[in-house]
């Protein structure tokens, strides 16, 4: 579920589509058409010109000076200008940031049906930036972009249902909406409907379903998207398990930068599966997830230096890892570091505080760090 709502909040942030109505914005000619229509006053040549410069698209980019053109065309009543304007403001780029700026300019986009701009205001209202939080108003922004076939909009809508704000609860209603932007191939919806048909949520469980709509949103380059797959080859869920194309989708999820691909790339690489072991390998690749506050890299980096597997053994920096993991809560982390104390291994040997660590990771439920409380709580007067 925590999952779930990560997506469903996370993705929220389809604006800032800029749009040109101009044939090509390639040539000198077409620039200087553009400038002396735009000098001229017409709106769709400022509106474009504000395009070209926030794009850096045959100009150098400069948002100050796409502000300047948007709000000339604005301030003509046009409408793209009105929602490129309100996303300056939204983002902060070429202006000081300022959401109820930007939720004005998107209110005289919307006004005239503009789908992105109330869209946007969908956004605004969901998140409470420049307005107070409304669920309900969201719902309403939402749900008239989506009546337009808006994606984003379908897709946060979607998004309401499912987690039950500004509207009951429905899975189902949730689904239809989701796929309404899947089909106009909205990758993060796909991966939302993998997950639904995965846990069989206003649909019935159906693994080879949820996979189907995986692979839409992996050929997007969606890195979620591969991770699963990666996880779903790994485990066998709604495929034969195969190590060697797990370790294909970790790849490329991770070549995007995903933490958890990374990590799991590193323990391919240790135990051997789909590649050659190779610890040096998986230092390697858990060194990247754990760069990224990774705990479950940071605690399977402690244990390579404390067996000095894939590098030279090293207790201070097994306890320096542990250490890392351990403060973001990993209980066994916890219980590695009371090792490391109780054996005197990078540390100076403390009974005492190896009994605190047991005692930590069995406050975090690990029940280990329970049983060897019990065991080594003693008397713990050495220090």
């Amino acid at each position: 579920m925590k999952f779930l709502r990560s997506i469903a909040i996370g993705f929220l942030f389809g604006f800032f589509v800029l749009s040109v109505q101009a044939e090509s914005s390639g040539s000198n000619f077409l620039l200087e058409v553009l400038e002396k229509n735009a000098e001229e006053g017409d709106a769709n040549a400022q509106n474009n010109l504000g395009v070209l410069y926030a794009n850096g698209d045959g100009v150098r980019q400069d948002f100050v000076k796409a502000r300047e053109w948007y709000e000339q065309a604005a301030a003509q009543g046009h409408a793209d200008a009105q929602v490129n304007l309100g996303g300056l403001y939204h983002s902060g780029r070429g202006v000081r940031q300022d959401y109820v700026k930007a939720r004005e300019w998107y209110e005289q986009a919307a006004a005239q049906g503009h789908a992105i701009a109330q869209h946007n205001l969908g956004v605004l209202y969901d998140i409470g930036e420049g307005v107070r939080q409304d669920f309900v108003k969201a719902r309403e922004w939402y749900e008239q972009a989506a009546a337009q076939g808006d994606a984003n909009a379908q897709r946060n809508l979607g998004g309401l249902y499912h987690r039950g704000q500004g509207v009951r609860q429905d899975y189902v209603k949730a689904r239809e909406w989701y796929e309404q932007a899947a089909a106009q191939g909205d990758a993060n919806a796909q991966v939302i409907l993998g997950v639904f048909y995965a846990n069989g949520r206003g649909v019935r469980q159906d693994y080879v379903k949820a996979r189907e709509w995986y692979e839409q949103a992996a050929a997007q380059g969606h890195a979620d998207a591969q991770f699963i797959l990666g996880v779903l080859y790994l485990d066998g869920d709604g495929v034969r398990q195969d190590y060697v194309k797990a370790r294909e989708w970790f790849e490329q999820a991770a070549a995007q930068g995903h933490a958890d691909a990374q990590r799991n790339l590193g323990s391919l690489y240790y135990n051997g599966r789909g590649v050659r072991q190779d610890y040096v390998k998986a230092r390697e690749w858990y060194e990247q997830a754990a760069a990224q506050g990774d705990a479950n890299a940071q605690r399977y980096l402690g244990f390579l230096y404390d067996s000095g597997q894939g590098v030279r053994q090293d207790y201070v920096k097994a306890r320096e890892w542990f250490e890392q993991a351990a403060a973001q809560g990993d209980a066994f982390s916890h219980l590695a570091l009371g090792f490391l104390y109780l054996e005197g291994k990078g540390v100076r040997q403390s009974r005492h505080q190896a009994v605190e660590y047991f005692g930590k990771g069995c406050d975090l439920g690990e029940q280990l760090g329970c049983d060897f409380y019990r065991e080594y709580k003693g008397t713990t007067t050495a220090k």
